[in-house]
């Protein structure tokens, strides 16, 4: 059901996320301006734990508290929460020397139309939208672009980024980049909303997808160079694939052009990924429900019931590839949609190899994918992987392997391991609180307690080695758990999470660290409640939670790291840090991990009155929490992918100048090329003068 759309701009919603109108059209399908798809009635772990506990009504009013490094007047948002590891670190304990790799200068908040960087770096566009990717590919030509050209081209909207080194090259990789969405007004001038011609429509299919290409770097320096040549390749929204695990085969996949429901044309709404140890690219199909026409005209109560558990909606089709290609209306072919929404994995080392979807890892709308190994005791080798289901009020997953991981780089070891990832366990988490009192819906912490607990993980679906599988869902087929997934995550009582993203653990502690960008509809009418790992009403600015994982088996603990949002507020909470001495941090997004053990984290919605950036925080000690901006992306835009190196951090810039009430016709940015161009989405390489290391 849709919500009776505000016909405004994001900005003039006071303290929600930054993220333009435009934006939640063509890259979510307006997923924020609908109603959740998530309408199960399963019990939140405060419920359980609380049901006679009376709820505390009156929010705590903030102390004054100076503004963040370099911050500017911000928006107080919803702020929120609590801890990790210790409650409140009083400013005396606070150790205001960086950790290594946080040694640089704090960018300030800005609203430049630039990648803002800090003094003393350099920066420079490795690849930007329509450059040539495979060998005769012509130079892009904003007013000339065709379908062949692009199919050939760096496709739009990057986001999940990765280096894959070249086997036997040195200072050579794959430089592989998901091209998750396109926004058909910025990319033609004159273009009619809801009326594409067929042949923008085919650009804008070949403009989706995955781009390989391979790069060099240079001694010394943190640039970056890509090569055009036999290496590359360009993964668009009709290249074949081959479908893996339970879903494979069944009567839910399969369609007139594929009878045996086992070889999908292309993949779309591509967000974040990750790199596997064996030297591939695992990619997240996310909001692929925006992409299909005619959803009202299934008529069949269960599939439309499965359809709208997927936020299917005949208004979410802002790309209208349907009308040139019929897969891509439901009315033509229902069961389309169910070859969508898997973990797609690419082998870059072979140009034709064919990229595999596992349906094994179940079917949602994965931000993306990233694997942990297990390196010690009985279960060395076991590979993990980790997902979140980015949605409102959805859920995080892992999936443990069965099939152990070989080691080393040859043909054999890497086939063998291209199989790990459908033989194994599908899980989802829920997770209880320690202080269930403690909780309000304010996100404001009382004295001496923490947002902490333990966690369960509830297995739903087990693939064995000969392919056969068993549902742990009652009433639910391993067919239909695979296909179906959110509705078995359901019934195994998972715990309704604020917009889980990017997932990464932390390859030095083992700790398991998921980004949840926001959700201002928790604690609304009708809505899910605030709980300890959400632990505020209408949240506009997100949390970081810490799990410490039993990989390979059923139990956790957590705590959440960051509650972000304005410092000054009394619902915000850095680790413990002295929130005077920290850089605000608004919507994170993908997460990522420099050599240091330091995370990293970039944004997408920033509520707060600042382009989206990227940010180090310190994890250990004194220093934990410290958070300090490194970079900002231009106006419109959102951080992306962050490759974080000793020698170099990379992101990509996403829909930069993509503004409400702007266009190609009426640019609001000119980044990269400058001048009176259009703006270009981007891959960006920063380093430090003279190539010394980063932070240090």
């Amino acid at each position: 059901m849709r919500i009776p759309l505000q016909l405004f701009t994001s900005t003039d919603r006071p303290g929600r996320s930054k993220r333009a109108h435009v934006t939640c059209q063509y890259k979510c399908g307006e997923a924020c301006w609908h109603d959740p798809g998530n309408t199960s009635d399963n019990e939140y772990f405060r419920d359980i734990l609380r049901a006679s506990a009376s709820r505390r009504t009156v929010l705590r009013s903030s102390a004054g508290a100076a503004v963040a490094i370099g911050a500017t007047s911000l928006l107080a948002a919803c702020g929120a929460d609590d801890t990790s590891d210790s409650a409140v670190a009083s400013s005396s304990a606070v150790d205001d020397t960086p950790p290594p790799g946080m040694n640089f200068a704090t960018v300030a908040p800005n609203t430049e139309d630039a990648v803002v960087i800090p003094e003393g770096y350099r920066q420079e566009v490795v690849i930007a939208w329509g450059d040539p990717v495979l060998p005769g590919a012509p130079a892009f030509d904003f007013n000339r672009q065709t379908p062949e050209a692009q199919a050939m081209q760096f496709g739009y909207n990057n986001d999940f980024a990765g280096l894959i080194p070249v086997d036997g090259v040195s200072g050579h990789y794959y430089l592989v980049c998901n091209q998750e969405y396109t926004t058909e007004e910025f990319m033609f001038t004159g273009y009619q909303s809801g009326e594409p011609t067929e042949e923008q429509a085919r650009i804008s299919m070949a403009a989706h997808g995955i781009t390989v290409v391979e790069v060099s770097t240079e001694t010394g320096t943190g640039a970056v160079t890509t090569i055009v040549g036999p290496r590359n390749r360009r993964i668009t929204a009709t290249t074949p694939m081959r479908l893996t695990g339970p879903a494979a085969g069944t009567d839910f996949v399969k369609t007139s052009a594929d009878p045996t429901g086992e070889t999908v044309l292309g993949t779309f709404a591509n967000c974040a990924g990750g790199i596997t140890p064996w030297g591939t690219m695992l990619s997240g199909e996310e909001n692929f429900d925006g992409y299909f026409s005619n959803a009202s005209a299934v008529t069949d109560a269960t599939a439309a019931e499965r359809l709208e558990r997927y936020s299917f909606d005949d208004d979410s089709d802002y790309h209208q590839w349907g009308r040139f290609d019929p897969r891509f209306d439901l009315a033509q072919e229902p069961n389309e949609a169910n070859r969508f929404g898997y973990v797609v994995e690419v082998d870059p080392h072979d140009p034709n190899s064919t990229p595999i979807k596992h349906s094994a890892l179940g079917r949602l709308k994965h931000e993306g994918a990233t694997i942990h190994v297990v390196s010690s005791g009985p279960d060395e080798g076991t590979v993990v992987a980790y997902t979140g289901d980015d949605e409102r009020f959805e859920y995080i997953y892992k999936f443990v392997s069965s099939r152990k991981m070989k080691t080393g780089v040859s043909a054999t070891a890497r086939a063998h391991n291209m199989g790990i990832l459908d033989e194994g366990t599908l899980y989802v988490a829920s997770f209880t609180g320690d202080n269930p009192d403690a909780v309000d819906g304010s996100g404001e912490l009382p004295e001496g307690e923490s947002f902490a607990g333990t966690g369960t993980w509830h297995p739903l679906l087990t693939v064995n080695a000969d392919g056969s599988a068993r549902s742990h869902v009652d009433g639910m087929t391993p067919e239909e758990v695979a296909v179906f997934t959110r509705l078995a995550a359901d019934q195994a009582g998972a715990t309704k999470m604020d917009r889980p993203e990017d997932i990464e653990t932390n390859p030095r502690t083992g700790k398991v660290y998921c980004a949840l960008t926001n959700n201002d509809e928790r604690g609304t009418d009708g809505e899910a409640p605030a709980d300890e790992a959400n632990p505020r009403n209408e949240n506009k600015n997100g949390q970081v939670i810490e799990i410490t994982d039993n990989h390979t088996g059923t139990d956790l603990t957590w705590n959440l790291l960051l509650v972000c949002g304005d410092p000054a507020a009394a619902d915000t909470y850095y680790g413990g840090y002295d929130k005077t001495k920290v850089s605000a941090i608004s919507c994170p997004d993908n997460v990522a991990f420099d050599p240091h053990g330091n995370l990293w984290i970039s944004t997408d919605g920033n509520a707060l009155d600042s382009n989206d950036g990227l940010f180090a925080i310190a994890l250990d000690g004194a220093q934990r929490g410290q958070t300090k901006q490194f970079l900002t992306v231009p106006e419109g835009a959102e951080t992306c992918g962050p490759i974080i190196g000793s020698d170099r951090v990379m992101v990509c810039v996403q829909h930069p100048g993509e503004l409400d009430d702007h266009s190609a016709d009426n640019p609001a940015s000119h980044w990269p090329d400058g001048g009176d161009t259009q703006p270009r989405p981007a891959v960006v390489a920063v380093w430090r003068d003279g190539g010394t290391p980063i932070g240090v």
